[in-house]
């Protein structure tokens, strides 16, 4: 039979295994993210660089 410190350390170890998985999830998407956003601006300042002037008319 498994001893309740056994136990407690085996507890222990899941836990903060399991929470470290989900930081680096959590800064993968972070990342992921950002990169995604970088690449949007860069997109929107190219269409705005080759945007047609005659579009635009008050």
């Amino acid at each position: 039979m498994v001893s309740g410190k056994r136990l407690a350390d085996i507890g222990y170890r899941a836990f903060t295994g399991s929470m470290m998985l989900l930081t680096v999830y959590g800064g993968y998407l972070c990342a992921l993210r950002g990169y995604r956003y970088m690449q949007r601006q860069k997109q929107l300042k190219v269409e705005a660089e080759n945007q047609d002037p005659e579009v635009i008319k008050d």
